[in-house]
């Protein structure tokens, strides 16, 4: 039976996430499994008026690249993804994997290496998005392997994920409109504000977001989302951190992350498992031991851990930041091959105070936004 939510999905991404225009240039990729939502999302860029192309991607081509590539491989940037990057209006990418932890095995050097090489390609990026050249949106199709990794049957993970992309099924793009106001009265209450503090378990950081401004999450880049986020002043980050959930970054699972900043630089760090693979990536370039981001979680209808970074970051109670390059339009200045979100738990005792007023207690906002 054909499931109505795919076509719904398809029409959100299409024309509310990135809004295809007329005459669009329009990257669709996906993995075969996602190909039903590849095909719906082909057909509403096609009634949009836009020039899709796709990209549809057999399982495991990433470990059979990190198995045989040589390092000269590893770094070569094909030309077409430089044309895309370049000149292309809009990118839509549909994740789908059918085995989350392919790519567990690989050597973390070669992984940096391929972070390395498609630096510049992240900054074109970056910076085409925040000048307004360049939408972009990222989703997944739900499959076996995310749903084994959240502890859930297929049939209840589908309806998690559309629950939290199309809570109101009627009218979806109203709904994320009433949430992009809410997410604003957020943002509007933080500007102009300059000091951050954080405390939760094995955790007590200051952070400076001074003429930083807050972005509003509200299902332009992400779907789902539920976050507002910033880049804090590169140099302002002191203080330790304990990531209650497990760090994800290409298929390998890092688990009791803990951080010591001092004026802005991660200058100590441990892990319970993968440690090796975390100090690694930490010596990626010269700012992968910076913060690009500061965000906090705020999506109604996540409300746990999936192992699936799309949705965990959004989890509403918690707070990440990434390592490594940050937004432009958040003011970053850091730059680096990585940007790497890590997520920690506020629900049990956890605050967030600005300019020393309270904001966020056990998981919640204290003013009704």
């Amino acid at each position: 039976m054909k499931d109505v939510r795919i076509e719904k999905m398809a029409e959100l991404l299409v024309n509310y996430s990135v809004t295809v225009q007329k005459g669009d240039k329009v990257k669709i990729r996906g993995e075969y499994a996602a190909a039903p939502l590849v095909k719906a999302v082909y057909a509403e860029v096609l009634k949009a008026g836009g020039h899709p192309i796709v990209f549809l991607e057999p399982e495991g081509l990433a470990e059979i690249l990190y198995k045989y590539a040589s390092d000269e491989q590893l770094k070569f940037i094909h030309e077409p993804e430089k044309i895309i990057t370049d000149n292309y209006d809009v990118s839509i990418a549909i994740g789908a994997t059918s085995n989350t932890k392919a790519l567990s095995s690989v050597e973390p050097s070669r992984m940096v290496t391929r972070h390395q090489a498609r630096t510049e390609l992240m900054k074109t990026q970056m910076r085409r998005s925040a000048d307004g050249q360049f939408r972009w949106v990222y989703t997944i199709f739900p499959t076996n392997a995310y749903a084994q990794d959240a502890e859930m049957s297929l049939s209840e993970y589908e309806d998690f994920v559309y629950k939290a992309c199309l809570p109101d099924m009627e009218d979806p793009v109203g709904y994320w409109q009433r949430f992009s106001k809410r997410q604003q009265n957020i943002i509007d209450w933080l500007k102009g504000k300059k000091f951050v503090y954080i405390r939760g378990e094995e955790t007590e950081l200051t952070l400076s977001i001074e003429g930083r401004p807050f972005i509003n999450c509200d299902g332009r880049y992400n779907m789902p989302d539920g976050e507002v986020f910033t880049s804090p002043v590169e140099d302002s980050v002191n203080g330790h951190v304990y990531f209650s959930y497990p760090a994800i970054e290409g298929g390998k699972e890092v688990t009791g992350v803990r951080l010591w900043f001092e004026n802005g630089k991660v200058v100590k760090a441990s892990a319970e498992k993968n440690e090796d693979y975390l100090l690694k990536m930490l010596d990626t370039d010269a700012g992968s031991r910076t913060l690009g981001e500061f965000a906090i979680g705020t999506s109604p209808n996540i409300n746990r851990f999936t192992g699936e970074i799309l949705f965990d970051e959004k989890i509403n109670g918690s707070f990440h930041m990434a390592l490594g390059a940050g937004y432009p339009e958040s003011g970053s200045k850091n730059e680096s091959a990585i940007h790497w979100d890590m997520i920690c738990d506020l629900r049990n005792g956890g605050e967030i105070r600005v300019d020393g007023d309270l904001l966020h207690k056990n998981g919640r906002f204290v003013m009704d936004f």
